[in-house]
């Protein structure tokens, strides 16, 4: 009964992990797209433009075992580029702006988040499969061993602090 029980919880946590990594790539696509789409509307100046829409390519197109790497240049480009609330002021005063600032303000509210869920689900998991009984039995199955997804997240100050 214990050991049916068992594998069921690692079963519902293993399908709890996968639900919120699809969540987290979710965010993290949303995230660069409106980056992307920021950098190519001309608001910025070129410079910005150009280290903003290269940084947020690279985390749409890296590979999974680049994506960590890729994701964490991105959230640097973007507090190198929205740093100052001076930019962010800049970008809303356009038409458009607004919405556009306040898009990429909750974009990158809701990544951090989204990696926690991820990373709760990971930790909850793993310590789970290293219970001995859940080893003995071999209650994980063919199941990989799961993975955190540990990335640089901080959010630039002038979005962070930023009401939507």
């Amino acid at each position: 009964m214990y050991l049916s029980w068992t594998a069921g919880r690692l079963d519902r946590l293993h399908a709890r992990i996968d639900a919120a990594r699809a969540a987290l790539d979710a965010q993290l696509l949303r995230r660069a797209s409106v980056a992307q789409e920021l950098a190519t509307s001309g608001v910025l100046d070129p410079a910005a433009s150009i280290v903003l829409y290269e940084a947020a390519h690279e985390a749409r197109q890296a590979e999974e075992e680049h994506r960590e790497v890729a994701e964490s240049e991105l959230s640097a480009a973007l507090r190198a580029v929205f740093g100052a609330a001076e930019q962010v002021e800049a970008v809303r005063e356009v038409p458009g702006g607004e919405d556009a600032a306040g898009e990429l303000a909750q974009a990158v509210r809701r990544v951090p988040m989204a990696r926690r869920f991820h990373n709760d689900a990971v930790r909850a998991a793993r310590a789970l499969r290293r219970h001995r009984k859940v080893r003995w039995f071999r209650l994980a199955g063919h199941a990989p061993f799961p993975l955190a997804f540990e990335m640089d997240d901080e959010p630039p100050a002038a979005l962070a602090d930023r009401p939507t």
